[in-house]
């Protein structure tokens, strides 16, 4: 199994700050442009987590 970055919510959703702070700890770890992230969404549908591999994701 590859090395995930994955960042959830303090709360029980994640905020668009927080999101923020995954795209820039994905870049500054050098993840591919090209990988899939990955999100659990809550019944609301709205993001408690994001995940995306370090390395080139084929799946």
């Amino acid at each position: 199994m590859p090395a995930m970055l994955r960042f959830e919510g303090d709360d029980k959703d994640m905020t668009l700050e927080e999101l923020g702070e995954f795209l820039e700890a994905a870049r500054r770890a050098g993840v591919p442009k090209t990988n899939p992230v990955r999100a659990e969404l809550s019944t609301s549908g709205k993001i408690k987590e994001v995940v995306v591999a370090l390395a080139e994701d084929d799946d």
